[in-house]
């Protein structure tokens, strides 16, 4: 296997263009731009062209700036992800019996479900199976533009993955690498991620879905060094640094946490209440933000000390964090926990980071496992 000259590290490329590819491993830390093909799937009857692409721009808007490391803090700072929408292919007639979902809109037998077997059977682009676009490298991955209603729910991703050893050597693939429960999705040999925008909703509410899938995809063992530290940023290891009943506060019940200092955290277990002093927070996760109480709480004034903007740094330090930081996301992903994902991915090790793995070693950018 060849490697790219210092001039050519833009991926997909003339040696590289498809998911999984060996290329992507040995380049790993030499690439400077991903610029990801992108096939959207438009269920929505009445929905034009025009119409969907300015939605999916904007979102490809997001992505990029989400992918600028630190770029509140460097405003130079490159963007790593740039989307490319190669194609919206138009499944939006003719009107469907339910919502505004056309009859083309493939249904599991329960009537509600989505069938991505059967979305992987049509021809979608240039007389192509999905399958075939992701061997050629034509397509990284599919979003799909549907409505989501009581009778009409696609998962929020799917994805079949590829999955690694901790040498980064390929040793089969992961069925649940996105974030959904049972589908139909095969296994093409290369792994493929199938996001849902749900088309009455803005920039945020796919930012979020993604960022679930960021989780999903971290965790599902198909990644061992990725999980390793993704976990960590996460907070997806409080009863490991913590001793928590409970691995991450997606898990603590029904009960609110509360933060009474910068450095305690409150929860409950039944009837009992907990305190865990010297509580300091890393990155959160989707759901939880450093200071957050519960699920989806953009709101808390209350400091608490987190580390996640010098996260593994050589001079990592905690430092008292509230959500003010994310106003100047607010437009460019208001809805849904949008501004909060944006922020939360720019301050994973991306390009150019100065994080450092547990050997001391440079920390890899963790971009271009989205298409191992």
């Amino acid at each position: 296997m060849s490697v790219t000259a210092p001039g050519d590290l833009i991926w997909p490329n003339a040696e590289s263009a498809a998911n999984s590819d060996p290329w992507l491993i040995a380049n790993h830390d030499r690439i400077r731009l991903l610029q990801p093909r992108v096939l959207a799937v438009n269920f929505v009857h009445g929905l034009s062209e025009p119409e969907a692409r300015r939605k999916l721009e904007s979102f490809c808007a997001a992505l990029r700036e989400s992918s600028r490391w630190q770029g509140y803090r460097y405003p130079q700072a490159p963007a790593f992800l740039d989307y490319r929408i190669v194609a919206i292919a138009d499944l939006s007639e003719p009107r469907g019996a339910h919502d505004r979902n056309s009859a083309r809109f493939p249904r599991t037998a329960d009537g509600v479900g989505f069938d991505y077997g059967a979305l992987h059977e049509l021809r979608l682009h240039d007389g192509l199976r999905l399958a075939e676009l992701a061997e050629r490298g034509l397509v990284n991955e599919v979003w799909l533009l549907a409505d989501h209603t009581d009778r009409s729910a696609p998962w929020e991703t799917v994805e079949v993955k590829t999955a690694y050893d901790h040498e980064l050597r390929p040793i089969g693939f992961e069925r649940h690498a996105g974030n959904s429960g049972e589908h139909s999705a095969p296994w093409i040999g290369r792994s493929l991620r199938i996001l849902f925008v749900n088309f009455a909703r803005g920039v945020g509410c796919a930012m979020e879905s993604l960022g679930h899938s960021l989780e999903r995809m971290a965790t599902c063992g198909a990644l061992p060094y990725y999980e390793r530290y993704f976990r960590e940023y996460a907070m997806l290891d409080l009863d490991r640094r913590f001793g928590l009943p409970f691995e991450s506060l997606y898990l603590r019940g029904p009960h609110p946490v509360d933060y009474p200092t910068p450095t305690t955290m409150r929860y409950r277990t039944g009837w009992r209440r907990h305190r865990v002093e010297g509580y300091v927070a890393s990155g959160g996760n989707v759901h939880f933000m450093p200071n957050g109480r519960w699920d989806y709480d953009l709101e808390n004034p209350a400091p608490v000390l987190s580390t996640i903007e010098t996260w593994r740094q050589p001079r990592q330090e905690a430092r008292p964090w509230t959500p003010a930081v994310l106003e100047s996301y607010r437009d460019l992903a208001p809805d849904c926990m949008g501004r909060w994902v944006l922020y939360w991915r720019q301050n994973m090790p991306g390009l150019d980071n100065t994080a450092l793995d547990d050997d001391g070693r440079p920390m890899k950018n963790w971009g271009p496992f989205l298409f191992y």
